[in-house]
This record gives structure tokens, C-alpha cells and sequence, in this order.
């Protein structure tokens, strides 16, 4: 009778092919995020210019409302530059 215990063993490509699947989903992940946020032009730094533009507005549903508007206007006038 065998005294030491024998621990059943998996072949080394299970890990490897799991780490190379979850690389490739990161990979995939990563490059739709990117994908949309460069499709849909920089949402962020419109808002930001926007409310830049309407600081002056003393009420925040102005100034809201200001917002919408501008980033509105900057749309229309990208699809017109195009």
C-alpha cells in the first residue's frame, strides 16, 4: 500500500487557455468602452464647456436649462460641420 497521498492533477492548458479567455474578454471589454466613448465624440468635456459657459446663471434650473441648450447647439453645429 502507497502511504503518500496522490493529488489528482490537471493537464497545464486548463489555466492557460482560462488566463487567455479572460484576457481576451478584458481586451474586448476595454475596447467597446473605448469604442463608445470615441463614437460618441467626448459627452464629458461638452458638459464641462457647457457649464462653463452658463456659470453666470444664478438658479439651477437655469442654468440646467442653459446647459441643455448649449450642448443642443454644439450638436447641431457638428452635424453641420460634417
Amino acid at each position: 500500500m502507497n502511504a503518500k497521498p496522490a493529488f489528482a492533477r490537471r493537464p497545464a492548458a486548463v489555466p492557460v487557455a482560462a488566463a487567455v479567455l479572460a484576457a481576451l474578454i478584458g481586451l474586448g471589454t476595454l475596447s467597446a468602452v473605448t469604442g463608445m466613448f470615441q463614437r460618441e465624440g467626448a459627452p464629458f468635456e461638452q458638459l464641462v464647456v457647457a457649464e462653463q459657459a452658463c456659470a453666470d446663471r444664478t438658479f439651477v434650473s437655469e442654468r440646467e436649462a442653459c446647459v441643455r441648450l448649449f450642448i443642443a447647439a454644439m450638436r447641431v453645429q457638428n452635424l453641420a460641420s460634417r
